[in-house]
């Protein structure tokens, strides 16, 4: 008997409607599109505007098109991971109300916590699950409403963030397809450095901290920069020499949309050529755990079965990590 492996079988995704141009920051801090882009690469990213809807508006809007795509029927689905750093409320998942919604009534479900490398760690525990033999059908979906905890009078953070949320499919393989190494990582003393500080169980928010807007999110930009460029780039190049691929191999980047720079020294590091790296940042900005499932979904048409695809993500915690896998189909 073949080996099991975990392979990706199927792609969703959604953004909001609303688009947050630079142009529209302009108005709101003191910044520019010429700065923006130079620094960052983002020209726009989209914003969820309605009252009352959250990340499980996102997550259920691209599962929707991952199931619809896909011809899935709901009630298949064992098991419904959602990574989010923004999740509805806390204590109920934003995953179990996600996988109601969309009619996964037979799985269960949870939420996956890591900043901006919950999608690649979510990888690594969905195929974990499939390996197993236990489970045959899981959903994982990267979603975030990063305009909820965004300070639009922060001009660190405010031109970077946006909105948005991917769904892949992961399903049982014997052709050596899938999921093939993974390379993961974390550092706790990297949290003073990128942070949503009150509003967990040390920092509860009362009236004074709210006033004080202490309840958005923080980065210390210089510090997150250069550890994400060294971290993304050596895990990337580790996995690689691990397992003897060189530049020629491999089909495909896929790294977290976090800054143009970063993903440009990723790739500059196990030089990639430009048309092997995907890249949307321009569009959507940092989704936060969407990015990488983001990309799946805007380049799916152009992936082919037994395309070798190394994935590279950092987060804040700090955690980051690469991992290598093998497209199972073809659109």
């Amino acid at each position: 008997m073949s080996k099991i492996t975990a392979a990706i079988t199927a792609v969703g995704g959604y953004v909001p409607d609303f688009v947050l141009t630079n142009k529209a920051l302009e108005t709101m801090v003191e910044t520019n599109d010429e700065w923006i882009t130079t620094r960052t690469g983002i020209k726009e990213r989209r914003i969820l505007k309605e009252d009352g809807k959250g990340t499980s508006f996102l997550a259920i809007k691209a599962a929707e098109d991952l199931i619809q795509k896909k011809g899935l029927d709901p009630k298949e689905i064992d098991l419904v991971i959602v990574c989010t750093a923004t999740p509805d409320m806390k204590a109920a998942a934003t995953a179990a109300y996600t996988a109601t919604q969309i009619g996964a009534v037979n799985a269960f479900s949870y939420d996956l916590e890591a900043a901006c490398s919950s999608f690649l760690f979510g990888m690594s525990t969905a195929s974990a699950y499939i390996e197993s033999g236990r489970y045959k059908k899981i959903l994982l979906i990267g979603a975030d409403k990063n305009s909820s905890f965004i300070n639009y009078k922060d001009r660190a953070t405010c031109i970077i963030f946006g909105d948005g949320a991917g769904a892949v499919l992961f399903e049982p393989n014997e052709e050596g397809l899938g999921l093939q190494d993974e390379l993961l990582k974390s550092n706790g003393e990297g949290r003073d450095f990128l942070q949503a500080t009150y509003g967990g169980s040390s920092y509860p928010i009362n009236e004074n901290t709210y006033k004080e807007g202490k309840h958005y999110i923080f980065q210390d930009g210089k510090t997150v920069f250069k550890n994400a460029v060294f971290n993304m780039a050596d895990v990337s190049e580790r996995i690689m020499q691990r397992n003897q691929l060189t530049n020629d191999d491999i089909a495909w980047l896929v790294a977290h949309q976090a800054n143009k720079r970063i993903i440009d020294a990723t790739a500059n590091r196990i030089n990639l050529e430009d048309e092997k790296v995907m890249m949307n940042i321009q569009r959507y900005g940092n989704t936060t755990s969407a990015t990488l499932p983001l990309l799946l979904y805007d380049y799916e048409s152009q992936l082919k079965k037994g395309d070798k695809i190394i994935f590279a993500a950092f987060g804040g915690g700090f955690t980051w990590g690469s991992i290598y896998l093998k497209w199972a189909y073809n659109s």
